[in-house]
């Protein structure tokens, strides 16, 4: 299928949500519809109800109903509810526009649309309460919408005097309301300029059926003969020194083009512009929709961004002669932008200016890490990181699609990658370099390919130090990358495993420099998904029943019935399913010290004796050190209570072929002579979730992080290497002083004085590549309860419509299949559990009738009549990590769950 019948799809789907909450629009081919039951029950908002109806006809009975209510499960992380509010929330009665009027303009034309519904079909209209609209037809009965539209003259009234009120002709008791204000000028508004504000009020007499005094898919449009004037948004506009004043400061510089024309009151606005940019037509809309343009990383010519071949790069010459044309055409993008700073007012010039300072500084530390590649050691670390990059790339394309791995495609880097991996070497290959203590903040949308870029690093470090301390003194961990979910930890575990799968296949080629120690990755995540204890046969300890040997023989056992003992299915290294003999324990089954995981392809090269480097069980991970240790950061509370915790940082004097031993393992091992370098490179992942209590807990960790990692060299104290990824940022600055202590942080891709533009980093048009598309729903009067349930009716069964009209099961690459998957995001375990009793309850035994729920004309076929089965899952602590729905770890953040069909 085509990208276009994707987007297709995505239009249906909004337009059927806008007509089960809102209604059509004059316009529609449903303009005229005949509903089986009254319209006030049928639409969920888009209609005002009369200004003097009684609380009855103004309320809805169920605004209390809170999807975390008192009988909501998962309320302990939040305590007991809010008393709810006393007074009833009402139904709206008016909404409103307020725009900016030019000092020439003297009149505003109003157009007022709205549908009101007639009942049709014999002179007794049944009882609301008992419209049935499953019911049998004996002829066309029921609710006609007749379509409404009326045109209005106003003339803006007197600065500063009371409101004028217009009525609208033909309308039985509908009135717009107007008032106007002088407004400041400033160097963004023009003299004389005037905020008008309209409102059309229904204040029609109530009726004895509800209904029929409401109006229906009301709207309000306002057209001016002059342009409206733009509505500044003045934050960032003034110099401050404030850390919050500097984010709204890039704002105001990057979004200078963007202009907003109208303020909706009780709905949203929307601003209709000419091809000139001018704006004369406002609008209200109850379901807003905004469009995100996707962020690409451009291609660089003349730059070489194949692993394979940095690879094999010979000296520091040809290095620089392959990768110094990135600084220059940099530098030159840089220069391009100067000239720009001239058109800009001169707060935004300065902001400018400071954003291209950074860059140059950035295009500096990118000349002085390709310079430093004339190292022999540190261009060794880099050519063998690149090959392994290489490999692992490979080795998941390939299982991808399924084909050898010779026959992939040579992998490259993307731009901003090689350069962030080039910018990061000095703080890496010289401990005591300034760069040591700068926090690289890696800023680039999700699935924009910052995990490889990160992961580059690390391949690199973990190679530098194998190189620069020969033999069992570079063991250790090396590198610690922190997660805050244990979903996202068992996500890079895949990717992480293949670098350390093709690094180890590496350090066999070479043991002479790289050493007799295996590349391993090990996974520190807690007992929900990884175990703490070895366990052995008869051990009825505390959690027996989760001990890597209790998890192994119920695996062994029935290994459909039973999840894996760690939580990996499929070999890293070529794609094969797990068996139960692929979990090994070892040496002694029956008191076994290792668990170990052997790919049950006979073709793989972790096959046979040769296991993959993969450590899943916390007590063989103190021991063996592994060089890439995968956490979440909850897990760093066991450092005060857990003394083999210490063995993490290189405080360890004994060794043997089994692992190491620090304090808390006496009368084992050989002496060492010194201990293990501590961690030299932390990453951490989806750094914008370490805020608020978790980040304040975090921080105290960190103190003893940094304490335990630091050593002393040349006299100077040298921390670990900080770089963090996210995919939105803001007051980075101020977060990372408060998380990690370090007064300097970059952000790379550093912006540019465009916001499409930083480079590395360029936004694509929607005619170039399909942008996200987010919608609001305007539901005044309405419980959260309500629109969850009745917006998860409406996508669910149209989604199910768009997947049989595509074929159904029938077309394996059917492009609705991801619209099956509803997924909702919560702030708390008490709203996820509340949301989740009102779709197992609710959204469960209507969705089979709600596909009938239709219009009475033929051709409505928005929903499906067909039974829709589907899964609700859950993805949260409570949830052991087996039980979670394979696929939907990547990128996910947050309390959420998942409706899939």
């Amino acid at each position: 299928m085509t990208a276009q019948s994707s987007l297709q799809i995505r239009a249906d789907l909004v337009e059927a949500l806008r007509l089960d909450l809102v209604g059509p629009d004059d316009a529609h081919a449903f303009a005229h519809e005949l509903l089986p039951e009254p319209p006030s029950r049928w639409y969920l908002t888009g209609f005002l109800v009369p200004e003097s109806a009684p609380i009855e006809q103004r309320s809805d009975e169920g605004t209390r109903d809170e999807v975390d209510g008192p009988d909501a499960p998962g309320r302990d992380d939040s305590g007991p509810n809010d008393r709810p509010a006393a007074r009833k929330t009402v139904l709206p009665s008016s909404l409103g526009l307020s725009v900016l009027v030019a000092p020439a303009g003297a009149t505003l034309e109003a157009i007022v649309s709205w549908g009101d519904y007639r009942w049709e079909g014999g002179d007794t209209e049944p009882a609301t309460d008992a419209a049935d609209p499953d019911a049998k037809d004996s002829g066309p009965r029921g609710y006609r919408r007749e379509p409404r539209r009326e045109n209005v003259a106003l003339v803006l009234p007197t600065l500063g005097g009371p409101p004028t009120t217009t009525t609208v002709v033909n309308s039985g008791g509908l009135d717009l309301v107007a008032t106007a204000r002088a407004v400041e000028p400033s160097a963004r508004i023009p003299g004389g300029a005037t905020t008008v504000s309209v409102f059309l009020v229904n204040r029609r007499p109530p009726a004895e059926r509800p209904y029929q005094a409401f109006i229906f898919q009301a709207g309000l449009t306002l057209r001016s003969p002059e342009p409206f004037v733009a509505r500044p948004d003045l934050r960032g506009a003034e110099p401050s020194e404030s850390l919050d004043d500097w984010d709204e400061a890039v704002a105001d510089l990057h979004y200078r083009d963007c202009f907003e024309y109208a303020v909706g009151h009780g709905v949203s606005a929307a601003a209709d512009r000419d091809a000139g940019g001018q704006c004369y037509q406002v609008r209200t809309t109850w379901i807003p929709t905004a469009q995100v343009e996707r962020v690409a990383a451009p291609p660089i010519a003349e730059v070489e961004l194949g692993m394979e071949v940095l690879g094999g790069l010979t000296d520091g010459a040809e290095a620089s002669k392959r990768l110094l044309p990135l600084v220059s055409q940099y530098r030159e993008w840089i220069a391009a932008q100067e000239p720009k700073l001239a058109s800009l007012e001169p707060v935004q010039a300065n902001t400018a200016r400071d954003l291209l300072t950074k860059a140059t500084l950035a295009a500096n530390r990118i000349e002085a890490g390709i310079g430093r590649l004339s190292d022999p050691a540190v261009l060794a670390a880099f050519r063998i990181a690149n090959r392994a990059m290489a490999s692992a790339a490979r080795r998941r394309e390939a299982i991808r699609l399924r084909v050898d791995p010779n026959t992939v495609t040579a992998p490259e880097w993307r731009p901003f990658q090689l350069a962030f991996l080039l910018m990061t070497l000095g703080g890496i290959a010289e401990p005591t370099h300034d760069d040591r203590e700068t926090v690289d903040l890696l800023f680039f949308p999700t699935g924009g390919g910052k995990t490889e870029a990160y992961l580059g690093l690390a391949a690199f470090t973990m190679v530098l130090r194998r190189l620069r301390h020969p033999g069992i003194g570079s063991a250790g961990v090396t590198v610690l990358m922190r997660y805050t979910l244990r979903l996202l930890t068992l996500d890079q575990l895949g990717r992480a495993a293949a670098l350390i799968c093709a690094l180890e296949l590496e350090r066999e080629k070479d043991r002479a420099r790289l050493g007799e120690w295996p590349f391993e990755i090990g996974l520190w995540v807690g007992s929900a998904a990884t175990p703490n204890r070895m366990g052995k046969q008869g051990y009825r300890g505390p959690g027996a029943d989760d001990t890597a040997y209790a998890r192994t023989r119920r695996f062994w056992t029935d290994s459909r019935r039973h999840p894996a003992p760690i939580p990996i299915e499929n070999c890293p290294w070529c794609g094969t399913k797990f068996e139960a003999a692929s979990f090994r324990l070892g040496p002694n089954p029956n008191k076994p010290d290792n668990l170990d995981v052997h790919c049950a392809n006979h073709r793989c090269d972790f096959s046979g004796n040769r296991r993959l480097p993969i450590i899943g069980v916390d007590e063989p991970v103190y021991r063996r050190l592994p060089a890439f240790l995968i956490a979440t950061v909850d897990k760093f509370a066991a450092l005060p209570w857990t003394g083999e915790t210490g063995a993490l940082f290189g405080t360890v004097d004994r060794y043997d072929r089994h692992g190491f031993y620090g304090p808390c393992q006496p009368g084992q091992g050989q002496p060492l002579g010194a201990h293990l370098p501590a961690p030299d490179l932390v990453i951490q992942d989806e750094l914008h979730l370490i805020s608020g209590p978790l980040g304040t807990i975090a921080g105290l960790y960190e103190t003893v992080i940094d304490a335990l990692s630091s050593r002393t060299v040349d006299g100077k104290t040298v921390a670990p290497k900080i770089v963090a990824s996210t995919a939105t940022v803001r007051r980075a600055g101020a977060q990372i002083r408060a998380l990690f202590g370090r007064a300097d942080v970059q952000v790379f891709p550093a912006p540019g004085p465009d916001r499409g533009d930083s480079f590395f980093a360029r936004t694509q048009s929607a005619e170039e590549a399909p942008a996200r598309l987010y919608l609001g729903i305007a539901a005044q009067g309405r419980s959260l309860k309500v629109v969850l349930l009745r917006a998860a009716l409406a996508l669910l069964s149209a989604g199910q419509t768009a997947y049989e009209r595509a074929g159904g099961r029938r077309n394996p690459d059917n492009p609705a299949d991801p619209y099956l998957t509803l997924l909702g995001y919560f702030n708390s375990l008490r709203e996820l559990g509340g949301s989740r009793r009102i779709v197992e309850d609710e959204v469960k035994s209507r969705l089979e009738a709600y596909g009938r729920r239709r219009r009475r004309e033929p051709e409505d076929r928005l929903f499906s009549d067909r039974r829709i089965s589907y899964d609700v899952l859950e993805l949260t602590s409570r949830v052991p990590t087996a039980e979670g729905p394979e696929g939907f770890s990547n990128g996910c953040s947050g309390i959420f769950g998942v409706i899939r069909q």
